[in-house]
């Protein structure tokens, strides 16, 4: 009896020793998905008897029939799809077999400007085809945090996403008199297929309004780090500063420490005097430094560059909201605009997806947005991990369960003084990151089954 609990003992062990090792996020994918379906044409000839023995040969469940074809949808377990298919092949009673794919909703909103929007097609946000939209929309419970000069308080395409204001600047006002963050918060989140306007990244991600950026488009380091400082108090899952400084600061790097510390993504513009010369925050260990790209995804040349920068997304000619008073940038309701801030709000709207989507936390989203970026020409060189790819991100966290049907968003309302100008700022202050590009007035619109050995592990089978 003792031998017998011996042998039992060291044949348990030698089982758990031989189990691969997984993943929380494979177990997660799996446990999403855990077959895969494959669909097998018979020959006229072949009986409902000889399906099923095929069937069997290789531990399949029968899903679905398409019958004036003589096929069936199978299901067999994900790791096997491939030897299912190479055993398949080889039976004479089959015609063909092949993988049965997924097809996906054309997810193009409906929002007016969206020809205009290159960059949601670049980083394949949206697309004519399978986009990151087919996996995730966002969540109105998710905000990213937008430090800049302020957002239009009533522009039709923001107003029901600003959820919080908070003004860090000396200005009387929360609004946005120079249009720097106004153009920004569209790219990140503006309102997405409402029939209005422009498209957001994020889709349905709200908005807070942290004015850190005065009305001239400039601020101190002290305004910007309270502004940091309270968004991360107040749920941001992101905080987008499309704004820098030549001058480092202890101040500004511990405002950037202590959001990370609160489980917060902070992007940061890398600047646009077309150098490898350091801007901050985007320097920061703790902040993802951004490049700007054009639609050939080569990079702008006024665009800053270096082993410091992480990633690079669009940054030339971007169309968003502009304010719709008047404002020190003479832009209107919507317009084009160019900059390394352009090319931030595209990083925060896709960090802020993925949080809707998987729940990640900061660490695991930027490694996502690294590992899955495009290694475009000069990644390694001009910037280390490549342009963003928002589908490649989604599809790492949703694999293989897109969504059927676009969501209708909420409404809700945010406010802080680093500047965006195009003019260097005085040492103690920050500047936005941007290059105005000529505006349209108007732009163009742009039988029984068997059961399978491996059911014995899972509840599919049931």
């Amino acid at each position: 009896m003792k031998i017998n609990k011996i042998i039992f003992l060291l044949l348990i062990l030698f089982l758990l020793t031989s189990l691969p090792i997984i993943s929380g996020r494979q177990i997660k994918a799996q446990n999403q998905n855990p077959t895969a379906r494959i669909i097998v044409r018979f020959a006229p000839q072949v009986n409902n008897f000889e399906k099923f023995n095929i069937r069997r040969l290789i531990g399949a469940i029968l899903a679905d029939s398409i019958d004036r074809l003589n096929a069936q949808v199978l299901e067999v377990p994900f790791p096997f799809v491939q030897s299912a298919l190479e055993i398949l092949k080889k039976q004479n009673q089959v015609l063909y077999v092949e993988e049965d794919h997924l097809a996906y909703v054309l997810e193009m909103t409906d929002d007016p400007y969206l020809g205009n929007q290159w960059g949601l097609v670049k980083i394949q946000a949206a697309a004519p085809g399978e986009s990151a939209w087919n996996y995730n929309h966002g969540s109105s419970q998710v905000l990213i945090s937008i430090v800049d000069t302020g957002i239009d308080q009533n522009h039709p395409d923001l107003i029901g996403k600003i959820a919080k204001n908070k003004n860090c600047t000396s200005s009387k006002t929360i609004d946005d008199k120079y249009a720097h963050g106004t153009h920004v918060a569209g790219i990140s989140s503006a309102i997405t297929n409402n029939g209005v306007g422009v498209a957001g990244t994020s889709y349905n991600v709200r908005l807070l309004n942290a004015k850190g950026l005065g009305d001239n488009g400039s601020g101190y380091y002290s305004w910007i780090a309270n502004c940091i400082i309270w968004s991360a108090d107040n749920g941001a899952s992101v905080i987008n500063l499309s704004l820098g400084g030549s001058s480092s600061s202890q101040t500004l790097a511990d405002s950037v420490n202590y959001a990370w510390n609160k489980g917060v993504v902070v992007v940061a513009a890398a600047g646009n005097s077309g150098s490898s010369s350091p801007s901050y925050p985007a320097y920061y260990a703790n902040s993802v430094a951004v490049a700007a790209t054009d639609e050939n995804d080569q990079k702008a040349g006024w665009s800053n560059y270096g082993s410091w920068v992480d990633l690079a997304a669009p940054g030339v000619s971007i169309y968003s909201t502009a304010p719709n008073h008047t404002n020190s940038l003479k832009i209107y309701n919507y317009a084009f605009l160019s900059g390394t801030s352009m090319a931030t709000p595209f990083v925060s709207g896709l960090a802020a997806l993925l949080k809707s989507a998987g729940n990640l936390n900061n660490q695991e989203i930027i490694d996502n947005l690294y590992n899955n970026a495009d290694k475009i020409s000069q990644t390694g060189n001009y910037w280390q991990y490549g342009r963003i790819n928002a589908l490649n991100s989604l599809k790492e966290v949703f694999a293989f369960t897109p969504i059927s049907t676009p969501t209708q968003m909420p409404t809700d309302t945010p406010t802080p003084i680093l500047t965006p100008s195009l003019t260097p700022s005085p040492t103690p202050t920050l500047t936005s990151t941007y290059t105005p590009t000529p505006t349209p007035s108007n732009p163009p619109t742009g039988g029984p089954t068997p059961t399978p050995w491996w059911c014995r592990w899972t509840s599919r089978c049931r």
